[in-house]
């Protein structure tokens, strides 16, 4: 907000470019002479982007695309399957089961194999 108040009552987080762009204003222009605001667009664009963050919503979706482009052109050789997955490796593991716990559940008799 540029009233200076943040939603917890403190300044809001773009607050000082406000200030900046408009001390710039109050520098270079006067009734007579708009032209001088050219010098402040720098100002002016800091603020916007306080506000907006569109050049940083821009730079980061550009480094997801090149992440994306990076991913597709090398693909991982042990990447896991979709049902490892979506069974995060617990499921149909009785092999690993057995060797673990030493138990064979098809004896039931809770005896070692």
């Amino acid at each position: 907000m540029s009233s200076g108040y943040g939603l917890n009552g403190g300044p809001s987080r773009c607050f000082p470019f406000w200030q900046e762009l408009l001390a710039c204003y109050v520098v270079n222009t006067n009734t007579d002479d708009v032209k001088g605001a050219k010098v402040c667009l720098p100002a002016l664009e800091d603020y916007y982007e306080c506000l907006h963050h569109r050049k940083e919503k821009a730079r980061v979706e550009e480094l997801q695309r090149a992440y994306r482009r990076a991913e597709a052109s090398h693909p991982r050789e042990n990447a896991p399957k979709a049902g490892t997955i979506r069974s995060l490796g617990l499921l149909n593991k009785d092999e690993d089961t057995k060797a673990v716990i030493g138990v064979d559940r098809s004896r039931g008799d809770g005896k070692g194999t």
